[in-house]
């Protein structure tokens, strides 16, 4: 990309964030150009999940690691950021440094099932649904069809043309104490019901030996293990993940119904048997306000039900580029 070409997606991209389109995202944006396009976005969906459980969860982080990096645009001193752009889905290009191959994404996966959907969106509504909203709609329809809540998923958004691994690298980490973690979502205009909220996908899924060893053997240079986790899920976790192992074998994040969207993830925090480090924090730092929380969403599944729709539309409300701003790409892995 010339220095020029740079400059002129950063006028646009500016443009759209400092109020370059009055254009608002809405749950019937493709009512009158792609009616079904949930019902599409569905299909494929179900398919997909029929060769692999665990494609709703890949698919929903994708949406978040999307949203929660912004690309950062300066030009006349002025600076924008921009989010759920579908940025996440760029490959490697000129000009382009892929955020796939950052530190927190090279595990990520899923992305042949949105070349799928876009695919099939293609065939029957041409240049309209962006990569961008694919993402959204795959989460929804991801966590419907694992039993969850459904919302209104909001769309509209435009594509990226740029991407921001350095951004990527600095995603909430499930290594972070609380606050740290907590200050990512409050700079994106985000809560501490919203941190829950979004934490609590952690309900299907799988995550890889290397992001909670460090809680099993040697926690904080201790010689000893995590106190905060459950000692028979202590034994049951060194199992799968032995010392000195195989730090990409995975195990289930939630070990009591690991591919159904239900409350468990809190009621495992309230037994001490959060995988993640950055998970069990919600409940044992204390004096912090997430911890009256992930009790009120372990003691009722529709509690935690009706706020996570909101948090998720919160979440997808990050800085998105719409109408004239952006594209609508063909390929959702390189710009048009």
């Amino acid at each position: 990309m010339s220095s020029l070409q740079v400059l002129i997606t950063a006028a646009l991209l500016l443009a759209a964030v400092l109020g370059g389109s009055n254009a608002q995202l809405s749950a019937t944006f493709y009512a009158s150009t792609c009616a079904n396009v949930s019902s599409v976005v569905r299909g494929v969906l179900e398919q997909a999940q029929s060769s692999d459980v665990r494609i709703g969860a890949k698919l929903i982080r994708l949406h978040f690691h999307d949203c929660f990096v912004d690309v950062i645009l300066s030009l006349s001193l002025t600076t924008a950021t921009v989010g759920c752009d579908g940025s996440i889905l760029l490959d490697n290009a000129n000009g382009i440094e892929s955020e796939k191959d950052a530190a927190p994404n090279v595990s990520a996966d899923g992305f042949e099932v949105v070349d799928d959907i876009k695919t099939a969106l293609e065939n029957v509504c041409p240049g309209i649904v962006s990569c961008a909203d694919i993402l959204a709609i795959a989460a929804q329809v991801s966590v419907s069809l694992a039993g969850g809540p459904s919302w209104d998923v909001l769309m509209g958004r435009r594509d990226g043309t740029t991407a921001n691994r350095e951004g990527a690298n600095n995603l909430p980490s499930p290594f972070a104490a609380l606050d740290v973690n907590l200050k990512k979502f409050t700079d994106l205009g985000l809560d501490s019901t919203d941190l829950v909220a979004l934490s609590g996908a952690h309900t299907f899924g799988r995550a890889r030996c290397i992001t909670f060893s460090q809680r099993l053997y040697n926690f904080s240079g201790t010689g000893n293990p995590d106190p905060t986790l459950d000692t028979t899920y202590l034994e049951t976790l060194r199992q799968t993940c032995p010392e000195g192992g195989n730090g990409n074998t995975i195990t289930n994040l939630d070990p009591s119904t690991p591919d159904g969207f239900d409350n468990n993830y809190f009621t495992n925090l309230q037994n001490n048997r959060g995988l993640l480090q950055s998970d069990q924090h919600l409940l044992s730092t204390t004096g912090a306000d997430t911890v009256a929380i992930v009790n009120r969403f372990g003691n009722s599944q529709s509690a935690f039900f009706d706020s996570f729709g909101p948090s998720m539309i919160n979440m997808g409300n990050i800085s998105p580029l719409t109408g004239n701003n952006g594209e609508i790409r063909s390929d959702c892995k390189k710009v048009n």
